[in-house]
């Protein structure tokens, strides 16, 4: 327990894919007027160093966020993601790479609330302190910070067991960002199991799940379990950058899997995943997959 750390991976292919379609949710949720309930049951350290540490060393960001830096040719919801990332950065630099709790904070207005999870002690640590350079930098620019209290708590606790504490929100409109390590097979099942109770109270909330696609068993039969969940829609993209090695190590590909998203999501994916594949593609084996469905309705309990 406890191992991972998400700067090894900041700013990778899966990042792009997960913060690309994060955004996307958040831009639509800000158009009507009433508060939004943002709950990140897994938010990292927040903000990441890619000059530095397990960046450095990993260099994944090369495979992600780095592709797309200079291009001219972004498509508008990938420009969106880009310009937001950019917007941490020295001009013309690529030394941050934001994770989602900094993604929301931006982009959810003063009426939105975040709450954000992060269990692993060093990581909780670091995600409270780039919340303060936040407030640091908004002050020093003459601007009222309103980064921590009310707007946004911090919980060192178990994400998945928060879900239960906070939804439904008062306003009935809530997002829930699900991206466990998935170290432990278990993460597989209570992501499932969490999702199931979510919707029984808050049948209407937009849930988004990030998962790996490996060829572990659990990895393969998630998205078959969240399809039997009692969701009124969901979607599913992957979006694999190279062949997966004879030995089934490494990271090619990754899921994102939408309960209740909004209208708009499917079409801006049809129409950007083909560029993003191409831009991101290590080799012949890049593809992505998108589809569709309804959920099964009835309790899913076990």
């Amino acid at each position: 327990m406890f191992s991972y750390r998400h700067a090894f991976h900041a700013g990778n292919h899966a990042d792009v894919l997960k913060h690309l379609v994060l955004v996307q949710l958040l831009h639509y949720l800000g158009q009507k007027e009433a508060p939004v309930m943002y709950v990140d049951t897994h938010a990292g350290a927040g903000m990441y160093e890619l000059d530095s540490g397990y960046a450095v060393k990993s260099a994944e960001a090369q495979t992600g966020i780095a592709r797309l830096w200079e291009r001219r040719d972004l498509p508008g919801p990938v420009a969106d993601y880009v310009n937001l990332v950019k917007g941490m950065n020295p001009p013309g630099m690529l030394r941050y790479y934001p994770g989602s709790p900094w993604c929301a904070e931006r982009l959810l207005r003063p009426q939105d609330r975040l709450r954000l999870f992060e269990l692993h002690p060093a990581d909780s640590k670091l995600l409270a302190g780039n919340f303060r350079k936040l407030e640091a930098h908004a002050a020093a620019q003459g601007a009222r910070s309103e980064a921590r209290g009310k707007r946004v708590i911090i919980d060192r606790a178990d994400g998945f067991a928060a879900l239960k504490a906070l939804f439904p929100p008062p306003s009935r409109r809530g997002l829930a960002l699900i991206d466990p390590p998935y170290e432990n097979k278990d993460d597989y099942r209570r992501v499932v199991q969490a999702l199931d109770d979510a919707l029984a109270r808050f049948a209407t909330g937009t849930y988004a799940v990030w998962y790996p696609v490996l060829s572990r068993q659990e990895s393969r039969q998630l998205p078959l379990r969240l399809k039997r969940l009692n969701a009124k829609e969901w979607l599913h993209v992957t979006l694999s950058v190279s062949t997966p090695g004879p030995d089934g190590f490494g990271l090619h590909s990754s899921g994102m899997f939408i309960l209740n998203p909004p209208w708009t999501l499917e079409p801006m994916l049809r129409e950007v995943m083909p560029w993003l594949t191409r831009v991101l593609a290590v080799d012949e084996g890049a593809r992505f997959e998108l589809e569709i469905g309804q959920g099964q309705p009835g309790p899913t309990r076990r």
